[in-house]
């Protein structure tokens, strides 16, 4: 049986485009624009599924997709962190930031550490492996990097050198009781057919 999986990363929002750590953030009028000009982009998929946050509900919306709420889609838990810019941790909370930055373990702001992220997002793929279907999965770029580290079997210490740019396309397939990258990075638009 062959899994075709797409991760489809939100559109931009404000704390995008201002380097700050997500809330529940709306996408803003450039990203809502940007998956608008999308739509049409997905077509043949058996399940369509998002991350919880209203900026993957927008995403989804925009891009003309009637997609389910999955939970293990969620994005990263920054706890205390959501809402601030890396230069106002850096003032702040420096040795804490360092921490998280070089321990895959910790979780300073009282959220979920990466090693978590990473055990949900392995638990979410294997629970897709016994199935046969084309899905789509609007998510966040922590997600989507999450899978490809999961995919390739590489180390945590390897998620900071990953980007996942608002609106890309990271594609995996399963097939043969293991996952492969087929591609990543590649942005969404009008003129893609998946």
């Amino acid at each position: 049986m062959t899994i075709r999986l797409v991760m489809i990363t939100h559109a931009p929002t404000a704390a995008t485009r201002e380097s700050r750590f997500p809330s529940d953030d709306p996408l803003d009028a450039r990203g809502a624009e940007s998956a608008a000009g999308a739509r049409g982009a997905l077509r043949r998929f058996d399940r369509v599924l998002r991350g919880p946050e209203r900026r993957c509900g927008e995403t989804a919306a925009g891009l003309g997709l009637d997609a389910l709420v999955d939970p293990s889609l969620a994005d990263l838990d920054l706890g205390a962190w959501r809402g601030r810019t890396l230069s106002e941790l850096e003032a702040s909370q420096a040795m804490e930031l360092g921490t998280w930055l070089t321990d895959p373990d910790a979780a300073p702001h009282g959220g979920e550490s990466l090693s978590s992220l990473m055990d949900r997002v392995a638990g979410w793929l294997g629970g897709l492996s016994a199935e046969r279907a084309r899905i789509a999965a609007i998510t966040h770029p922590a997600v989507a990097r999450a899978a490809v580290l999961q995919t390739l079997g590489a180390p945590l210490s390897r998620f900071w050198r990953l980007d996942s740019a608002p609106l890309t396309q990271t594609w995996l397939t399963h097939h043969g009781g293991r996952w492969q990258l087929r591609e990543t990075g590649h942005p969404l638009t009008a003129d893609d057919d998946a």
